[in-house]
């Protein structure tokens, strides 16, 4: 293994992500100016050639679920011994998902019974909709939309407007956790 970069906060690390895309990024869960969240969410266009593991003292479920349901393929807790840790980047850089054996129970329940992703609700948008929809659930505003997209501050709002009617959402926040459930990112 080779270290490629380090981040002391979520801005350098997804800057020095975007900059090495590593083959598996040690994520800690929570970082000075935010936590893998925004890490994950920042750093979204990337998964098809990057993979994330957390790490962190938590073993709270909403933690591990929260980094689960953003794209990480694993979570580990730090008291992990060296040789495991090391095992579980390469297991996760192969492809696998790797959980601390006490984490993987609530992992798996909360998984079951969860949404699939809904090819009726998604035929219901337009692509410029799904674009739309992709990059608000992202984090974008409506402004930073506009500009990615090459159209209005007001194309972008008529466009939210028709995918949260579509999907029966109230707000951005709705349609966040709606994009996360369904993995649509």
């Amino acid at each position: 293994m080779t270290v490629v970069g380090q981040g002391t906060d979520v801005e350098s690390a997804i800057t020095i992500i975007a900059q090495t895309t590593p083959d598996v990024v040690l994520l800690d869960v929570h970082l000075p100016g935010g936590n893998a969240h925004a890490v994950l969410t920042g750093c979204a266009h990337l998964r098809d050639t990057t993979r994330f593991l957390a790490l962190s003292v938590s073993d709270a479920p909403a933690d591990v679920i929260g980094v689960v349901r953003l794209g990480a393929r694993g979570y580990v807790t730090k008291n992990i011994d060296p040789e495991d840790l090391a095992d579980a980047i390469r297991r996760v850089a192969s492809g696998d998902a790797v959980f601390s054996p006490h984490l993987a129970g609530f992992v798996l329940d909360a998984f079951q019974g969860a949404p699939a992703q809904s090819d009726d609700e998604l035929n219901r948008l337009t692509p410029r909709e799904k674009d739309v929809m992709r990059l608000i659930a992202r984090g974008f505003t409506y402004r930073e939309v506009a500009g990615e997209l090459f159209v209005s501050v007001k194309t972008v709002e008529t466009h939210m407007s028709a995918v949260l009617r579509k999907l029966q959402l109230s707000n951005r926040h709705e349609l966040t956790q709606w994009a996360q459930a369904h993995h649509i990112y």
